[in-house]
This record gives C-alpha cells, structure tokens and sequence, in this order.
C-alpha cells in the first residue's frame, strides 16, 4: 500500500515525538526529528531517519521557534509535519505557515483550530451543535460590573476563565461578590500575559464534577465516530494525573448522550481529524468543556481498548482519506488505565530534572510504556516534566488496578523525584476502586494531609 506521505517532519520531542516515529515506520514514511541542543542526545533524535537542530535550550528559541521548525521542513524536504501535543500543536500561524510551503499539517485547518482555541467560539459551535453548556456570561465580559451581575444571575460560585486558556491558567473560583471582584484583574492580568489575550468569561461551577471526554475522529467526507470515553476526573490543579477508558459508573444511557453529543459536534464543525471533545459530568447532567484539536497526552488508553492506532489514523486522515470503520465497527474491550511519571515532587509538584542514575520499567502481559528516557537520560528544566506513561490494560477494571499496582511497584525511576508515591497512594485508595472521585479529590485529599 502506497505511503500517505513520503516524509514527515515531527515538530515535537519526547515519548510524543517517538510515538509518531513509530506510527510513520508502519506506514512507511521516513521521519525528520527536529531538537534543540539540549536534547542533541534524545532518543527521538537517535531513531528518526534525520535530524535538524533548531536551535538553543529554551523552548521559545527552538521548539516554538516557527522560522526555524519550517526550515528544517523545507531542507529535509518534507511533505508533511506532526506537530505532537503541546509546543505548537494548536498554534494557528504555525499550521498557516506549513500550509503556506506546501506541506500537509497533521491535524485540523488553521480554522478550525481557530474555532476551537477560542474558547468562546468552541461554546458557540457547541450550542449551534445541541451541546449542552454550562449556563454562564456565553462571552467574555467586559469589566468586572459586568462580570458581577452575570454571577449574580447565575448563582455563586461562579469560575472565572480566559477565553484562550489552557492547562489550568487563568482560572479562578469565586464563592462570592467580594471574591469576583478581588480576582478579576488578576486573572484578566494573568490571561493578557500567558495567551496574549485578556477576554473572561463567567460559567457556573460545578463543585465536584467528573471529567469525562470522548475520542473523535472526523474525515473530509463529513463522517464522524467518537471511540468511547475516558474518565480523567484525577486532575491536580486541574492538570490530568491518572486517566481510564472506558468511564466506570457511567449510567449508559447518560454515556450514550455524551458520545452523541461529541459525534454531532464533529459533523456540524466539518471536524476533519483525531480530536477530544471534553466535558463535565455531575449528577444525571453533562456540560461541554472544550474541544482538544490534537492527539492527547491519553490517548494510549483509548488505543488499548478499541484497537486502533490513533496517530495512524491521526496520520491518514490528513492525507484526505475516509475513515476506516463506521461506528457500529467501534468496539470497547477491556479496560484500562494510564498513569504520567512526572518529574516531579509528588507532594508539592514542584519540577525535579536532572539525570536519571536508576531505571527499570515494568513488563508483562497488558503492560505498555511510552517513554523516552532510560538510566543515564537527563530530565531538562527547559520542558514539560513528563518521563513516562504507564498504560495497564485487563479484562476488567478491578484487574486493571491490581496489575497497576504490581506494575507500579516494579516501576523504578531513580536519581530525581517522581508523582509515583502519590499514585500509588491514590490507586490503593478504596475510593478509587468506588469510582468516588472528582476532579477536586486530588487537592482536598493533599489537603487533608498537610492538615
């Protein structure tokens, strides 16, 4: 079968950028890596069919460095670019500039990532959609008065958001009036100078919410499938720390709306990639939360139980081609969670880089790593502090999470901190065997703690 493309240049680093390495080997396309020369000893260097430096340490100047990251495209000769997650995976200019040399960008149309960047205009396609939403300002408000009587309509407590937010910034809880008025600056402040945009908007929030999101693939045929959900309400400052597929405790029919929901999204925005749609979930009510354009940090989990490569998928559908399987041919077996290493302090999570002097990765039957570092691999302070995925998968969840234990316990990472003592904690828990967890368990639990 001929290559849906003849070269890719992957805009990434880490288990991300040899992930796709892999996933462009079974497809038969050679692989460019680009790295800065921090990482001029990385494994995504070393594996890839050629490498470009593109500049210093810090990310800004080689990582997120368009000019450069599109020359090595260009020199390499190049015909398409996997941008991975992170960096500049949901960067509009940087899509526009692959596009603009004449490569394929692996993921949506710079507009569609307009669409979705924005958080506003995503809640607009939702409810255009018939996607629930949580009842809130519907745009950015334009002053802190504003933002008060919309609070005061809705209901405290209210969250305060940016409109091009993500991974937890810009966002602050307001259990009052007083509150409202004492973050609003900060946040607009804190909203101008991570995302260059200083847009709010108001939303109810929801005290101990599940965080459930849905797998989604559309092709340029107007089709669109979800494959199953994954539950990753395990967040610590509302970053994702343990995710699982399928959801446990979900009542079907409230999973059945959900996956509705994502699927209707798709083909009403003419969404033509992999992509997550995510949402809230509390009591018998879901609410739309964002679309995530990308492949996601989780999407191993979802690849376990359904069978299908995702970046592989990810990859063909950029090359125009129509999905390979209809809903009815998407089957969830098993189950299976993921766990991220981080370095990192696993109390207070404060970054922990530096060389790794011990590692041993766990094996077995249903056991997966997706890593890029070994003994002797230096973490670097210059980037996300991810080391490795853990990803178990069994018959059953019960079984899932006893051989997450063994696996953890077997797991061996020495010479820098890791977020696995607190892992394996928050997996011995009865609660997380209950399923009684939310998105906020992580820091009332830490909090109960230093109490």
């Amino acid at each position: 079968m001929k290559p849906p493309f003849q070269k890719m240049l992957i805009a990434n680093r880490g288990e991300i950028a040899l992930r796709v390495i892999r996933a462009c080997r079974e497809l038969g396309i050679r692989t460019v890596a680009v790295y800065s020369e921090a990482d001029r000893n990385a494994l995504h260097v070393r594996f890839a069919d050629e490498a470009v430096c593109v500049g210093p340490a810090q990310a800004r100047d080689s990582y997120l460095h368009i000019p450069n990251v599109i020359s090595a495209a260009d020199i390499t000769g190049a015909d398409a670019v996997h941008p991975g997650y992170g960096f500049l995976a949901e960067n509009i200019a940087f899509a526009k500039a692959v596009r603009a040399h004449g490569m394929t960008f692996v993921g949506p149309s710079p507009e569609l990532l307009g669409t979705f960047g924005d958080k506003l205009s995503a809640k607009a396609a939702a409810r255009d959609a018939g996607v629930p939403l949580l009842p809130g300002s519907g745009g950015a408000v334009a002053d802190v008065d504003e933002a008060c009587a919309v609070a005061a309509t809705v209901g405290y407590p209210v969250l305060l958001k940016a409109a091009f937010g993500g991974g937890g910034k810009g966002m602050r809880i307001a259990e009052d009036e007083a509150t409202l008025r004492r973050v609003f600056a900060l946040t607009t402040a804190e909203a101008e100078a991570a995302f260059a945009d200083g847009a709010v908007f108001i939303e109810r929030f929801l005290p101990a919410p599940r965080h459930i999101e849905i797998q989604v693939a559309g092709d340029r045929f107007g089709r669109g499938i979800h494959l199953g959900e994954r539950d990753c309400s395990l967040q610590r400052r509302h970053q994702k720390v343990i995710e699982e597929a399928p959801a446990a405790n979900l009542a079907p029919h409230l999973r059945d709306a959900i996956r509705a929901a994502a699927v209707r999204l798709v083909e009403a925005t003419q969404y033509t990639t992999v992509g997550t749609c995510e949402f809230l979930v509390q009591g018998d009510e879901f609410f739309f939360l964002e679309v995530n354009p990308r492949i996601q940090v989780e999407h191993p989990v979802t690849e376990q139980v359904t069978g299908v490569d995702l970046v592989q998928l990810q990859i063909r559908l950029a090359a125009g081609e129509p999905l390979p399987l209809r809903q009815d041919e998407v089957v969830i077996r098993g189950h299976s969670i993921e766990v991220r290493v981080n370095a990192e302090d696993p109390w207070t999570f404060r970054p922990s880089p530096g060389r790794i002097t011990g590692y041993h990765a766990p094996g077995g039957p249903g056991i997966r790593i997706d890593a890029a570092v070994h003994e002797q691999a230096v973490v670097q302070p210059y980037y996300d502090s991810l080391v490795a995925k853990l990803i178990v998968t069994a018959p059953d969840r019960e079984r899932a999470i006893q051989r997450l234990r063994w696996a953890m316990d077997e797991f061996v990472v020495e010479g820098i901190s890791t977020t696995l003592p607190l892992q394996r904690l928050l997996v011995a828990d009865p609660c997380f065997a209950a399923v009684d967890f939310h998105t906020r368990t992580i820091d009332q639990w830490l909090a109960g703690r230093s109490a």
